[in-house]
């Protein structure tokens, strides 16, 4: 069946990301717009890479836009990126064609855009420095809630691959993200794994906990770009950057949380299958 003859509804339905939990900004603002480019694109056929690239154009045009100094265009550029970021994978999911050439696509474009937004920050508010390790916190942010969300959908019986087998394009895509992102899944897995070393399933159910996945979600990029589009015209660009840091920083009480959440239930078993409280575990660290 024709995906432009499936009724609306059904379309929006089955275009919906499936996620544990909500991004605000994304779900009530960004996706009902992206899903009006899906209505559009599906009769014509376009390809969902094709909508990832102009999603990459939109904000390398944002971070030029902000680095001449047009703040309300650079805003509404980067608005319109989210957008089509949003709409690329929901047209894949309502036209039936997911792809891994689209998943490495987007990521990797995406951090292109970040990488050329956060650098047009540096320059335009004189502080590189703070534009570098905003630029790091966010990407260290993204990276969490990608991975944070994998594990709680691998605790519950839901596997899915942090790196996808691909070929062609894709595998060469693969193979960048290979570099630059699977240290950063490894160093997320390796540091949850080390926090539940020999738990119970009751404990690693309770520290993978919905809540924080939520809060996390909450920094997401759409969230991020809608409020770089408000700072903007309001001429206070300097006041994302410290606000993106913001997010960085706050991963750590988020993993604070979780070690109580650890230590409120049985834990730890004997060799001879008795649980056990920890005693001298410290909060964080392996």
């Amino acid at each position: 069946m024709d995906a432009s003859a499936i009724p609306a509804e059904t379309r929006l339905r089955r275009s919906r990301k499936r996620r544990p939990v909500t991004e605000i900004a994304c779900e009530y603002v960004f996706r009902p717009l992206a899903h009006l480019v899906v209505v559009a694109l599906l009769p014509v056929r376009v390809p969902p890479p094709a909508v990832v690239l102009a999603s990459a154009a939109a904000g390398l045009g944002g971070a030029a836009s902000l680095a001449g100094g047009h703040l309300v265009v650079a805003a509404l550029l980067l608005q319109l990126k989210t957008v089509l970021d949003n709409a690329d994978g929901q047209l894949a999911r309502a036209s039936g064609r997911e792809s891994v050439l689209g998943r490495y696509l987007d990521s990797e474009s995406d951090l292109l855009v970040n990488a050329a937004v956060f650098a047009a920050l540096g320059y335009v508010t004189g502080h590189l420095w703070l534009a570098v390790a905003s630029f790091l916190a966010l990407t260290l942010v993204l990276g969490v809630d990608f991975n944070l969300e994998r594990l709680y959908r691998r605790e519950r019986g839901e596997e899915r691959e942090a790196m996808p087998a691909a070929e062609g394009v894709a595998g060469a895509l693969a193979r960048v993200y290979g570099v630059v992102y699977a240290p950063q899944d490894k160093l997320v897995e390796t540091f949850v794994e080390s926090r539940l070393r020999g738990a119970t399933p009751a404990a690693r159910l309770a520290y993978h906990d919905r809540a924080t996945i939520a809060m996390v979600a909450n920094f997401g990029l759409s969230t991020q770009l809608a409020a770089l589009g408000i700072c903007l015209p309001a001429g206070h660009s300097i006041v994302y950057l410290w606000l993106a840091l913001g997010c960085g920083l706050a991963l750590v009480p988020l993993a604070l949380r979780r070690d109580l959440l650890l230590r409120a239930v049985p834990w730890k078993t004997r060799s001879g299958g008795d649980v056990v409280q920890p005693k001298t575990e410290p909060a964080c660290g392996p």
